[in-house]
C-alpha cells in the first residue's frame, strides 16, 4: 500500500515594512509554484502596508492566522526569552484570556478576522489552548503538531524552519532543512516549513527554502493552508 499524498505547509512570519519586498518576492516564488501561504500576522500590526498586503494575499487564496498580539511586550506571568520572548508559552489561562480579547479587538479594527493561530516561537501553553477554545479558535498550530480546537485531535508534524543563531554553518542548516523536507514529504501527512521574514535577506537561506518547498512538490506533496485544513474538517463535519 502507498503512502497518502504529503500536504505541504509553508509559513510566513516576522512580515514588517522593511521586510515587505522580500515577503511579496516569496509570495511571487510560491504562485509560479501554486503553493499558497499561510502569514503569519501579530495583532498590533495595525493599518498601514503590511496589513493591505496581507488582505490583498488573503483574497488570492492564503491563509493567515494570529501571531500573538504585542511581542514587544514581555507576558505578565513571567519572560520566557528563546532567542525572543515566545509571548504564549508560559502563560495561565486568564492571562491567554487578556491578550486573546486585545487581540481579536485589534484584529476587529483592522478587519481581520481569524480562526487559527500560530504562538510565538511555536509554543503555548495548556492555559493558551484553553483560552483559543473559549474564544472560537478552530485551530492552533504549534511547533509539534497541528491541533483541531474543536474536535480535539493532533496531527503530529514539526515544523521545518532555520531558527535563531546557530553553531552550525549557513550551509548544514540549508541542507538540513532540504533532506527534512524530502523525508516528511515522503512519509506523507503534513510537511511544516515555515521561515522568518529575516531570513529571506541571506540569498542561501532563502533559495534553500525554495529548494525545500521544490523537493516537497517532487516528492508529491501538494500546497495547502492551516486554514484549509480547518474548513475541509467543517465540510466533513456539517
Amino acid at each position: 500500500m502507498g503512502t497518502v499524498d504529503a500536504r505541504l505547509l509553508v509559513s510566513l512570519s516576522g512580515v514588517t515594512t522593511r521586510t515587505l519586498h522580500r515577503c511579496a518576492d516569496l509570495a511571487a516564488e510560491l504562485d509560479r509554484r501554486k503553493v499558497p501561504l499561510s502569514v503569519l500576522y501579530a495583532a498590533r500590526t495595525g493599518e498601514g502596508p503590511v496589513t493591505e498586503w496581507v488582505r490583498t494575499r488573503r483574497a488570492r487564496g492564503d491563509s493567515v492566522l494570529l501571531h500573538g498580539y504585542d511581542h514587544r511586550i514581555p507576558p505578565t506571568h513571567r519572560a520566557v526569552y528563546l532567542g525572543k520572548r515566545a509571548e504564549f508559552a508560559a502563560l495561565p489561562a486568564h492571562e491567554a484570556r487578556l491578550r486573546l480579547i486585545a487581540a481579536k479587538a485589534a484584529l476587529d479594527a483592522n478587519g481581520m478576522a481569524v480562526d487559527g493561530f500560530a504562538p510565538p516561537r511555536w509554543i503555548a501553553s495548556e492555559g493558551t489552548f484553553q483560552a483559543l477554545r473559549e474564544h472560537g479558535f478552530t485551530l492552533c498550530a504549534d511547533l509539534v503538531s497541528v491541533r483541531d480546537l474543536v474536535s480535539g485531535e493532533v496531527r503530529r508534524a514539526r515544523v521545518q524552519e532555520f531558527g535563531g543563531p546557530s553553531q552550525r554553518t549557513e550551509t548544514v542548516r540549508c541542507f538540513a532543512l532540504v533532506l527534512a523536507a524530502a523525508r516528511a514529504a515522503r512519509r506523507g501527512g503534513l510537511v511544516r516549513l515555515g521561515i522568518d521574514a529575516a531570513d529571506l535577506a541571506r540569498p542561501g537561506l532563502r533559495q534553500a527554502f525554495l529548494d525545500a518547498v521544490d523537493v516537497s512538490l517532487e516528492n508529491r506533496a501538494f500546497g495547502t493552508t492551516y486554514g484549509s485544513l480547518s474548513r475541509s474538517r467543517a465540510r466533513l463535519t456539517g
